[in-house]
């Protein structure tokens, strides 16, 4: 199951343009167009006449989304504007649109009850749009389920195994200090490497020659957004009551399903230092990929032990505290959401 009242992001911003965008969001297909104005228009990619996709059709004057396959238009509220060579409009000639809200260079769209699609819900994230910061992101269609990524980005133990090359080494995992603190929506996870050998990202992005302070703060929203503080500092500067000087950075993910089995995972990387020098941003982006790709490979192999697996259950460790408590918060909102259904089916 989904959950569907939330804001969910279904794009970049900048892949929204002229010719219609297809889209799948929880199972659902949808189409991505921008009007005359600039706006963004989310329809269900399906034409209510002969279901044909509306994605293959074409925008006409910035204003309605024509058909490839009869030629009907619809205007950007989904009502129907025109039948070729029928004067009369049947009322049930109209697709069915969603609430969009282009926020932080994200297309966001809600799947829920339009009625209930407050803007002011929207994680924030503004790190992607600030001066202060350098940012880039990426996008990957991952084929394994969104509660992986969640896992993930949770237990970031991982770092030193997976990504000893990049943004991992053995101190992440042998030398941490965690706590997991409940937050109003969500959770916060907090580690701390304290006097320890920088990763080798961090040695290029930072210039650093020893030890370090080293802290990854992880911020949960449900139902899929992970916002992490992480960055170092120079051993005996102060951390971690005082994180002055050294790196930050910021490692910002969307992860939208797109069905049960496969995501669109929207990421970015940030940083606080010479934030307008492209070639930092470039090499620190660049860097996080390699490592991202990596958990890619990862979360794809799980799935496919996970869609053919007949064995026992898992087995946790203490390093999944996090991990087991989003997983209880997402499943006390799933089973509000199925108790909500069921009552308005009544």
């Amino acid at each position: 199951m989904f959950l569907r009242n939330y804001w969910y992001v279904a794009a970049f911003d900048r892949e929204v343009a002229e010719a219609p965008l297809a889209r799948k969001i929880l199972g659902e297909a949808i189409v991505f167009w921008r009007a005359r104005d600039g706006a963004v228009v989310a329809m269900q990619d399906r034409c209510p006449h002969r279901r044909a996709p509306l994605s293959m059709g074409k925008v006409l004057d910035g204003e309605r989304l024509q058909c490839l396959y009869h030629g009907m238009e619809f205007d950007r509220a989904g009502a129907c504007a025109r039948i070729p060579g029928q004067a009369d409009i049947p009322p049930a000639m109209r697709a069915k649109t969603y609430p969009v809200v282009v926020r932080y260079r994200w297309v966001w769209v809600w799947m829920g009850d339009p009625a209930a699609a407050d803007p002011s819900q929207i994680p924030e994230f503004p790190w992607l749009e600030s001066p202060d910061w350098g940012a880039k992101g990426d996008l990957f269609h991952v084929k394994a389920s969104w509660t992986l990524i969640v896992d993930n980005l949770l237990d970031l133990t991982h770092l030193a195994t997976v990504h000893a090359t990049t943004i991992g080494n053995a101190a992440i995992a042998e030398k941490a200090e965690t706590r997991v603190e409940r937050t109003e929506k969500g959770l916060v996870m907090r580690r701390w490497v304290i006097d320890a050998p920088a990763p080798p990202t961090y040695v290029k992005a930072g210039g650093f020659t020893a030890n370090i302070d080293r802290w990854q703060f992880i911020d949960f929203t449900p139902p899929a957004f992970l916002r992490l503080h992480v960055g170092g500092v120079p051993t005996g500067t102060g951390a971690p009551d005082r994180l002055e000087g050294g790196i930050h950075m910021r490692n910002l993910n969307a992860i939208t399903p797109e069905t049960e089995t496969t995501t669109h995972y929207f990421w970015a990387q940030a940083h606080d230092f010479q934030p307008r020098n492209e070639a930092v941003t470039d090499l620190v982006f660049s860097q996080v990929k390699t490592a991202f790709l990596e958990d890619v490979a990862i979360f794809e192999a799980q799935q496919r032990v996970i869609d053919n697996d007949r064995g026992p259950p898992e087995v946790d460790v203490r390093a999944d505290a996090a991990q087991i408590q989003a997983r209880r918060i997402l499943e006390r909102l799933e089973a509000g959401e199925r108790s909500s259904r069921r009552e308005a089916a009544q």
